[in-house]
């Protein structure tokens, strides 16, 4: 099977990338990160404007979705440009809401379609993590205990990460909205959408950070020559660019799985986060490895895109959870 992109996805993927190009996200990942949240607000809503946060909610709730395909494609230029914010979170929300459907869906699918408002998800499980990233951003905080499901009303104090403009925080409180079954269901579709999406932004990060170390080699001289022409140095951009083409096709691959409703998706989406974020770290280790001590300061921009891979490779499911699921056919939460 081929995984080509068609004309209209490879036109929505370059419009994206034009407009964060021009965006100066370096600026707003660090006003995020300091708690400053209205420049990456501002850059929120152009991107509901653009559609991507419609992807993932149905069209009975003014979305175009879900379309897994298309939001691989939309969260692969979000992790090219290290756009902050809970991006995975609010998309796996407009999917809980959207198989869940009642009187929440009614009033925050539209919402989060629109760019509107950024939502943060809680998957509650066992080793999972108790924090929901960007709560204090976030206008409804979605809280997955079990088989139910509520509307935090508050959040506890924002938490370190080695990521500073990811800010998780405990979710406090709130009253149960939906309960059973369907819940059960629907997180466990959620859960694999965030996964997915978080797939792509990892594969669009690696591919940023080896596009920047490959300018940089070009540049950088020892001995009277660019230490891009050194044998070694070509032998580890080499290897993290074929660590990242073996990942695209398998984050296509859970994509179209997931939007066929397959009963392997699980598996095919464990494997593309496995395979994404690792190639992702890797070309993280290898930007800071060849950048010198520029890799190892704050100030460059490139210290933006390096934080980002390891808390992504964690994130909705660590490398051994997902190879666990991949061993269990994908039924291993």
């Amino acid at each position: 099977m081929r995984f080509l992109l068609d004309g209209e996805q490879r036109e929505f993927a370059r419009t994206l990338d034009g407009m964060l190009g021009s965006a100066g996200t370096p600026g707003v990942v660090r006003s995020w990160a300091s708690g400053d949240h209205g420049p990456g607000r501002a850059l929120w809503g152009r991107l509901g404007e653009a559609g991507v946060f419609a992807l993932a909610v149905p069209e009975e709730h003014e979305g175009v979705g879900p379309l897994p395909v298309e939001l691989a494609v939309a969260f692969g230029e979000l992790g090219r440009h290290a756009v902050p914010g809970p991006l995975a979170e609010t998309a796996a929300a407009g999917a809980l809401l959207g198989r869940l459907g009642g009187d929440a869906a009614h009033v925050w699918l539209p919402q989060l379609a629109s760019g509107k408002a950024v939502a943060s998800l809680c998957v509650l499980s066992p080793g999972g993590s108790p924090y929901a990233l960007d709560a204090d951003a976030a206008d409804a905080v979605f809280v997955v205990d079990g088989d139910t499901v509520r509307l935090a009303d508050s959040h506890g104090p924002v938490q370190p990460s080695a990521d500073p403009a990811r800010r998780p925080a405990r979710p406090l409180g709130g009253v149960v909205f939906a309960q059973g079954p369907a819940v059960t269901a629907a997180a466990a579709y959620a859960a694999d959408v965030a996964a997915l999406v978080t797939a792509a932004q990892a594969l669009g990060l690696g591919r940023a950070l080896l596009e920047r170390t490959v300018e940089y080699v070009r540049q950088r001289t020892q001995f009277g020559v660019a230490v891009g022409s050194f044998q070694a140095v070509k032998h580890r951009l080499a290897d993290t660019l074929i660590a990242l083409e073996f990942a695209q096709p398998l984050v296509y691959a859970a994509a179209l799985a997931l939007a066929a409703d397959d009963p392997a998706a699980g598996r095919e989406v464990a494997a593309a986060k496995v395979s994404a974020c690792e190639a992702a770290y890797g070309a993280a280790r290898t930007a800071l490895h060849l950048h010198g001590a520029v890799g190892y300061t704050a100030e460059p921009d490139l210290s933006l895109w390096i934080r980002k891979a390891r808390p992504l490779r964690t994130a909705w499911g660590t490398p051994a959870v997902c190879r666990a699921r991949v061993l269990a056919g994908g039924t291993l939460r």
